[in-house]
């Protein structure tokens, strides 16, 4: 974790100089005063607090994308969904990290539900009575309503999320986070350094555009010591409900996903198709795994998915012994 250190942005200008604090590029950082000052960095308290909090959650995943439109909040939301109907003993949470683009609450079908703060922290909505979410989009006054935030700000609220959110225990809390390597991703990482985080997912569709940024995502968990469970490949294909046909939507030249793990070195989980059922379940905000059988996904997509979370639980597991 040396590569991002605690409470100060990887790269900033002039630490080592009498303009610490004072260059240009350092304006809005939120250490501006700290470096100017000359003193030394402190550890974020938050992350021992953060460490406190969540020490009832067994597993910690962070679900990435390189790039957005790759479906990482739909998968995020059937993760979800496949755990906790794999027991009803099993007990997942889902944060919703996405601060300017909140999609859960819709996808999830709790849009309107309203968190409630007590003596023990906020407390998450309940989607089912082994799922749960918190979301900023839970805080809006309206869906439409757009987050105008800076990073220091963004920052500030995945740290209330992961410090105040009183989620009981949990066996998985799902972390959804926008696309790239910014703001959230750092901050994410930051604060949960001594929470013993599982790992990383990462979603990705065939084409080339996505590979390459999925290549960085894979690059940053790496610098940042956070280990790559494996990716996903979504809408990998689309097969005809009459004739059965398969189609490559997004064709892959250089061989998609399983050629990019082959190459990279890190787990293949499993290819979800494209499945226009699933995305009017999504859209509507009814629960996909349990949909009347006119929405619910096509078998294939059913079995993949059950797939992706075998291998999902059998990593998980594997990092915690």
């Amino acid at each position: 974790m040396s590569s991002v250190p605690d409470n100060a942005p990887q790269h900033c200008p002039g630490t080592q100089s009498e303009d610490a604090g004072k260059a240009s590029a350092c304006a809005g950082c939120p250490n501006q005063n700290i470096c100017a000052s000359g003193e030394a960095s402190q550890p974020d308290p938050a992350v021992e607090l953060i460490k406190q909090r969540l020490s009832n959650v067994k597993h910690k995943i962070l679900i990435l994308s390189g790039k957005g439109g790759v479906g990482k909040s739909t998968v995020t939301s059937l993760i979800g969904h496949g755990l906790a109907s794999m027991s009803p003993d099993i007990n997942v949470g889902i944060l919703d990290a996405d601060i300017c683009g909140p999609s859960q609450p819709r996808v999830l079908g709790v849009r309107g539900e309203q968190v409630h703060n007590s003596g023990s922290g906020w407390s998450p909505v309940y989607v089912t009575d082994n799922l749960s979410l918190m979301s900023i989009g839970f805080l809006l006054g309206s869906p439409d309503d757009a987050v105008i935030w800076r990073g220091p700000k963004k920052n500030g609220m995945i740290k209330q999320f992961l410090s105040e959110v009183d989620w009981g225990d949990l066996d998985y809390l799902l972390i959804d986070t926008p696309p790239g390597t910014s703001d959230e991703h750092l901050s994410a990482v930051q604060y949960l350094a001594q929470a013993q985080v599982s790992g990383a997912l990462l979603v990705t569709t065939p084409q080339e555009l996505s590979l390459l940024d999925v290549r960085k995502e894979i690059d940053f968990c790496r610098k940042v010591g956070l280990r790559v469970l494996g990716v996903v490949e979504n809408m990998s294909l689309f097969v005809c409900p009459n004739c059965k046909s398969r189609s490559e939507i997004f064709p892959a030249t250089s061989g998609g996903a399983a050629a990019m793990c082959r190459e990279l070195r890190v787990p293949l989980l499993g290819a979800l198709p494209l499945e226009p059922r699933l995305a009017r379940a999504c859209d509507s905000g009814e629960l996909p795994l349990s949909a009347p059988a006119a929405a619910a996904p096509a078998a294939n997509t059913h079995d993949a998915l059950r797939e992706i979370l075998d291998k999902i639980v059998a990593a998980c597991e594997n990092s915690s012994n």
